[in-house]
């Protein structure tokens, strides 16, 4: 037999769950969260692989990047050089210090 399949959500604005909540994650709402029955087949989404082949390091060609300087010597000799345009970087600090 099946395991009947649960999803909880949000009354006030419809976010949906795999667990009970209190208070809702999206919204704050307290008490606001229902079971819901999930009927039917579950739709799975094919997944094309794609194939990729390793290639060796020494045979990576050099991009010329441009660089943004960030005026702090330190954090951009960490970069690299400085921040390039359209990247993320995440910086964090020490514990404490504020």
């Amino acid at each position: 037999m099946a395991k009947a399949n649960t999803v909880f959500v949000c009354s006030n604005c419809g976010n949906e769950s795999s667990k009970w909540f209190g208070r809702c994650p999206v919204c704050n709402e307290w008490n606001t969260c229902y079971e819901e029955k999930v009927t039917g087949k579950v739709n799975n989404k094919s997944v094309t692989k794609k194939i990729v082949t390793p290639i060796k390091l020494n045979d990576v060609k050099k991009q010329d990047i441009v660089r943004t300087s960030t005026g702090f010597a330190e954090l951009d000799r960490v970069l690299g050089g400085g921040l390039v345009k359209g990247s993320l970087t995440l910086v964090g600090g020490e514990p404490g210090i504020r």
